[in-house]
């Protein structure tokens, strides 16, 4: 059982009430007199009167004097103003109405629900424009236009509310953020246009040189030009009479050559042709002009002789056709053999005199009897011939007949384009065949073939066209934004050219090229961009990493180390929240080591604030033994040496405190002039009971000596507050503490175990770990 379950709260002491004269002074219900019923009715209408008039303190007199619950709850629920309610709560604690009390109490609640609410509102809003105020005036980096985005969308949420300077303030430093952006656009544009500007300079002077030296090897190449050109005039020139001197010398070998052969007829026509090449010919070398001297005198010779040596050149012809009688030769060889000692025969009988016509028979005789051969493999040639022009004839009006009977409406095109190949093989395959009298059927082949071949070429224009769209829209593609979309279109368009019919062979080939060339650029396009994301995603993870790192590493530090980098905080939030998207496998892992450092770092800079500031109460407490020393002597009317030397040591102590909480030094230097209290018991009693408060907050034990005390305290206690005692909070003890350093002097030896009493409670509150951590 504890201790306040013991102590029921005594019946207050009864307070004479004003009661109305017919109201029997007895324990029977109220509505069984009528003129009770009669005047509480009058009440509730004077209240509601009230009510609607604005008259809110008689309203509020009606809270705890109305004469039922009925009027008292209807003017509690009327109260709206913080003060009044305020007010009547402390008059209606510990009353005789609990539903009153629980009314105000819920308003109340509602109220400073409000209010924190508005100062939570207020501490956002003031915690987003200095984390504005701070981004404006950081120089610029990659994350500093995501960070203004986040902390500008934070700010319109709250903008509403703010008050106008904090908004225009606000505004302003959005204004300047967005400015040092300007800037930083404008640095990159003018250091293009520097860059833009040197690149134009330089390519400039390389046109200028570019352009001298094309001059200059112009200039060059047109003089070596025109010494090439008058070279090769003059070597021309010397080519042409030695080629004519060659000429010239070539005939003439030949001409001496169909003398030592007995052609006397060959070497007068080399000798007329030697005439002809000495018009254009430079004067003849010695060596020359003595063979033309020669050849000239042999030509004179010969002439009186040519007629000899004819008859021994007939009787070699007529054995060498006799020789190709039953020769072996193919026809088409011998026939030429034939032919050629023919044309012999001929031009030798035109050189000479008399041909004799006894050596003319017999040779004669002979070529009928080895051309035999050759007549009879050319009759069977003209069976052939007949043969296949036969074999095309049928050919035609086969394919004629697939030319009338094929549907045209729905063709089948890789049908038609190989009859037609086929057609056109066979054709050249049933050959050879007589001209003349295949001339008319190759005529009808060629105009059906050119028929056929136009609805082929039509076919394949069609095609042709199809197929270029589709490069074209694979080329359209390759400039897509969406890089998904553009792949899963290119997928549709290759099955599309697979439904497309037949193209020319080498056309197809050109097309499909083309057409792979933009699917590829589309392929390698989503690819990069996919490798892009990729490396996008693995670079906030380092960033993401970074940003866990360096909170882990605040987490560890400690002191005025940690309360200095505690200030990168909020922008270490704003810069993880601006990475827009991280590795999916990775994301949740690095989320939650993110926010596990973060609120670490929160932790340890919340437990190192609270440790300096009950560092800075520990010294306020030891200041204030200073300052108690100093008034002690002042009731004790020390000699005025001592209390000056008492007073600077406690201004020193004082003067020495690095962080003080609010108020607590005022309190002491207020405490070194105002005049002490000279009742030591008192004020020891004071600091005990003090110190039994500590006590109470904290579940620190009292000492045996002080047990009683601490009983009469707490009865005493839930007496005034029906039990409702406070929490054991830092804000109560700090309270306590201010209370501790205006209370008067006392002897040394009991206050300073009176003080390591009071700290022992302060050290024991800041140990004990915080709610929800």
């Amino acid at each position: 059982m504890s201790l306040f379950s013991r102590f029921r709260k005594a019946p207050p002491p009864a307070v004479p009430e004003k009661q109305p004269e017919n109201v029997a002074a007895t324990s029977a219900p109220v509505r069984a007199d009528p003129d009770a019923a009669l005047l509480a009715a009058q009440e509730e209408e004077l209240v509601r009167a009230a009510i609607e008039a604005g008259d809110f303190q008689t309203v509020a007199k009606s809270v705890i004097d109305g004469t039922t619950t009925k009027i008292r709850q209807l003017a509690a629920e009327a109260i709206e103003d913080p003060e009044q309610i305020r007010e009547l709560i402390k008059s209606a604690r510990g009353g005789k109405d609990k539903s009153v009390y629980k009314i105000l109490a819920r308003k109340r609640d509602v109220l400073l629900a409000q209010e924190r609410e508005v100062e939570q509102q207020r501490a956002e809003i003031s915690a987003i424009s200095a984390a504005i105020e701070r981004h404006s005036h950081r120089p610029y980096d990659p994350l500093f236009t995501p960070t203004l985005g986040q902390l500008e969308n934070r700010w319109k949420a709250v903008a509403s509310r703010a008050e106008p300077d904090v908004a225009n303030q606000t505004q302003a430093s959005i204004d300047r953020a967005r400015e040092v952006i300007a800037q930083h656009l404008q640095q990159i544009a003018a250091q293009a246009s520097r860059e833009l500007s040197a690149a134009n300079a330089a390519a400039a002077e390389r046109d200028r040189r570019e352009k001298e030296q094309r001059e200059a090897a112009a200039a060059e190449a047109e003089r070596a030009r025109i010494r090439e050109e008058e070279r090769k005039v003059e070597a021309q020139k010397r080519e042409a009479q030695a080629h004519a001197l060659r000429q010239i010398g070539g005939l003439l070998r030949k001409a001496h050559g169909a003398l030592a052969s007995g052609n006397s007829r060959v070497a007068a026509g080399l000798r007329r042709a030697i005439d002809e090449k000495l018009t254009a010919a430079p004067p003849l070398p010695m060596h020359l002009a003595n063979q033309l001297k020669h050849l000239d005198a042999k030509l004179e010779e010969l002439k009186d002789w040519k007629s000899f040596s004819v008859a021994p050149k007939r009787a070699e012809l007529i054995e060498q056709m006799e020789s190709l009688i039953g020769a072996t030769l193919h026809p088409t060889a011998l026939a030429g053999q034939i032919k050629d000692l023919q044309e012999q025969w001929r031009t030798l009988s035109k050189g000479a005199g008399e041909d004799a016509e006894a050596d003319w028979q017999r040779f004669h005789e002979a070529a009928q009897k080895a051309f035999q051969p050759c007549r009879e493999y050319f009759e069977a040639q003209d069976q052939v011939k007949r043969e296949n022009l036969q074999k095309r004839g049928l050919l035609f009006e086969r394919l004629h007949t697939f030319e009338k009977n094929h549907n045209w409406e729905e063709p089948d095109w890789r049908t038609v384009i190989t009859a037609v190949r086929e057609a056109k093989q066979l054709w050249r395959q049933h050959s050879p065949v007589d001209a003349a009298e295949g001339e008319e059927l190759q005529q009808k082949f060629n105009e059906l073939t050119v028929a056929l071949q136009s609805r082929i070429d039509a076919e394949y224009a069609r095609n042709v066209k199809a197929k270029e769209s589709l490069i074209e829209r694979a080329r359209g593609l390759s400039s897509s934004s969406d890089s998904r979309t553009a792949t899963d279109e290119v997928k549709r368009l290759q099955e599309n050219w697979k439904a497309i019919g037949p193209v020319p062979r080498d056309v197809d080939r050109t097309l499909w090229e083309a057409f792979r060339a933009q699917c590829d650029t589309v392929f390698q396009k989503r690819q990069q961009e996919f490798a892009s994301h990729t490396a996008a995603l693995e670079a906030n993870k380092l960033h993401a990493i970074g940003f866990c790192e360096e909170l882990e590493k605040m987490a560890a530090l400690s002191a005025q180390d940690l309360l200095e980098t505690a200030k990168k905080l909020p922008d270490l939030r704003l810069a993880f929240d601006s990475i827009e998207e991280l590795p999916r496998s990775n994301a949740r892992q690095i989320q939650d080591r993110f926010e596990r450092a973060f609120e670490r770092c929160k932790k340890a800079i919340a437990e190192q604030h609270s440790l300096n500031a009950e560092q800075g109460w520990l010294a306020l407490l030891d200041a204030a033994n200073s300052v108690r020393a100093y008034r002690l002597a002042l009731v004790r009317n020390a000699e005025t040496a001592e209390l000056d030397a008492l007073k600077q040591t406690a201004e020193n102590h004082l003067g020495n405190i690095a962080q003080s909480p609010k108020g607590g030094v005022d309190a002491l230097k207020n405490a070194l002039v105002e005049p002490a209290n000279s009742d030591l018991a008192a004020n020891e009693s004071t600091l005990r009971t003090l110190c039994i408060r500590a006590e109470i907050l904290t579940d620190t034990p009292t000492p045996a000596a002080d047990q009683t005390l601490r009983r009469e305290y707490q009865l005493r206690r839930l007496m005034e507050t029906m039990g409702q005692g406070g929490a054991a909070e830092q804000g109560h003890l700090d309270s306590l503490a201010l209370e501790w350093l205006s209370v008067g002097p006392t002897e040394e030896t009991t206050y300073v175990q009176l003080a390591e009493r009071f700290k022992e409670c302060r050290r024991r509150a800041v140990s004990r770990p915080r709610r929800g951590s």
